[in-house]
């Protein structure tokens, strides 16, 4: 696609002001670059996460289904928007806007954390964790949903029952078991 050559410029430009937490000129050059490309969902997603960085969900929400909706394939951007759905207590809409995400190969980590969030979503906590682990797994995984899907991980383990069993307990369940007492 041809793009407008001030466009990169405005993204760069942009990002830059959100790492210098200037969330207003992050938000006016996104907004820019998005009129000069209006086909391009990168500024929407952009947009989203700087609402959402701000605690604006629905902004945030606004932005990111935007960015969706110009870029079906922009995984990431389909993956915040289900994640801002699920959080805001929307699973089953979020298991819609993530279903083509559950299709990915099995070295992408999105794939993996939308089935943990799924299994989630059915209290099936066992199996969330092994979904978030096999996609920490993953090579390609970015460093910041790593840590959030770590964040994820830390809560699932301290949730009641989750915890392991002392050893001694554990070694007076399997013996009375071993001698049929129920």
């Amino acid at each position: 696609m041809n793009q407008d050559p001030g466009y990169e410029r405005l993204i760069a430009e942009g990002l830059q002001a959100s790492r210098e937490d200037r969330p207003e000129a992050a938000l006016a050059l996104f907004a820019r670059a998005s009129a000069l490309a209006p086909a391009s969902g990168v500024p929407h997603f952009l947009i989203g996460s700087e609402h959402a960085a701000a605690g604006n969900i629905a902004g945030a929400e606004t932005a990111f289904a935007q960015a969706v909706l110009l870029a079906p394939g922009f995984a990431l951007a389909r993956y915040q928007l289900g994640l801002l759905q699920f959080s805001t207590g929307r699973a089953a809409l979020a298991l819609v806007t993530w279903q083509p995400l559950f299709a990915l190969p099995q070295g992408e980590p999105l794939g993996h954390f939308v089935r943990g969030f799924a299994a989630l979503a059915r209290d099936s906590f066992d199996e969330a964790l092994e979904h978030y682990r096999e996609g920490l797994a993953c090579h390609d995984i970015n460093h910041a949903l790593a840590g959030d899907i770590l964040r994820v991980v830390a809560a699932v383990e301290d949730l009641p029952g989750q915890q392991p069993e002392p050893e001694a307990s554990r070694h007076v369940l399997l013996s009375g078991y071993a001698r049929g007492l129920h």
